[in-house]
């Protein structure tokens, strides 16, 4: 049946079939209806994979894609983790033989970040600790036990160079020392504490100078040189901060002394 409106003016009666742009929804075959539920369910189910997916790659996690990956792929060229380096005492990547002490001593950077000083992986002097200062930073250990005997610091441009001696003179044969530089270490030297800290096992401490780098492991009563030492001088050329040269890190494994030679 044709349903006709009426005009306000003469108007003109279609005589053939107008096509027209949509299809009324009571006018779908009844097949669309049925499949629009189980598609709308099929794109929700697409759209949260996909999702999943995108969020498993920004994150980096091993839950989503990173699985997904490695069931597809290869599994000879699947990529493998790495496991992590396994540390020792004070950080180091080796443990140490048997009669040995670990330890770790980083000098200070500039007049910023202050020394440490480790030990058998006990932290004998750090910022942390709330013990270490400008100049010479001095840690005096038993070379029998490891245990520390005494810890302090001896500002070498305004200090009194007396307190250092004092402290270093009367050292017990076997006692090993562990020194590092923050800041200036040497302006206020005299020839006698050179000539201490050259009898420890020191082959640098005559030359030291304003703000060099030094870090040194001596002991009271050593035949040779120590090969604990590392030492790095102030120059403008060199200096990786602006006055100061690099700080030093040094690491090792000092043999412990006998009873008898303590």
């Amino acid at each position: 049946m044709r349903l006709i409106l009426p005009c306000s003016s003469p108007c003109s009666v279609p005589t053939g079939p107008r096509s027209i742009g949509f299809t009324p929804y009571f006018l779908r075959p009844p097949g669309a209806m049925r499949l629009a539920g189980p598609l709308r369910v099929v794109v929700i189910i697409l759209t949260a994979g996909l999702t999943w997916i995108l969020v498993s790659v920004l994150l980096g996690t091993q839950s989503g894609f990173s699985r997904l990956q490695q069931l597809l792929s290869d599994p000879e060229s699947a990529p493998t983790t790495e496991p992590r380096p396994k540390k020792y005492k004070c950080g180091l990547p080796q443990p140490c033989p048997e009669e040995h002490l670990a330890f770790r001593i980083t000098s200070g950077a500039a007049n910023v970040i202050g020394p440490k000083i480790c030990l058998e992986d006990k932290m004998l002097m750090s910022s942390v600790k709330n013990n270490v200062g400008r100049g010479l930073n001095i840690a005096l250990v038993n070379g029998v036990n490891g245990e520390l005997i005494n810890a302090k610091f001896f500002d070498m441009w305004a200090g009194d160079v007396n307190e250092l001696l004092k402290f270093i003179r009367p050292l017990h044969e076997g006692t090993v020392i562990f020194v590092a530089s923050y800041d200036d270490p040497a302006t206020k030297m005299n020839a006698e504490t050179r000539k201490i800290f050259a009898e420890l096992g020191s082959s640098v401490a005559k030359e030291l100078a304003f703000r060099d780098s030094w870090v040194f492991v001596g002991a009271k009563g050593v035949q040779d040189k120590s090969p604990f030492e590392q030492h790095v001088k102030n120059s403008k050329s060199t200096n990786k901060y602006e006055g100061w040269p690099e700080a030093l890190e040094m690491e090792g494994c000092i043999p412990q002394r006998t009873a008898e030679a303590h």
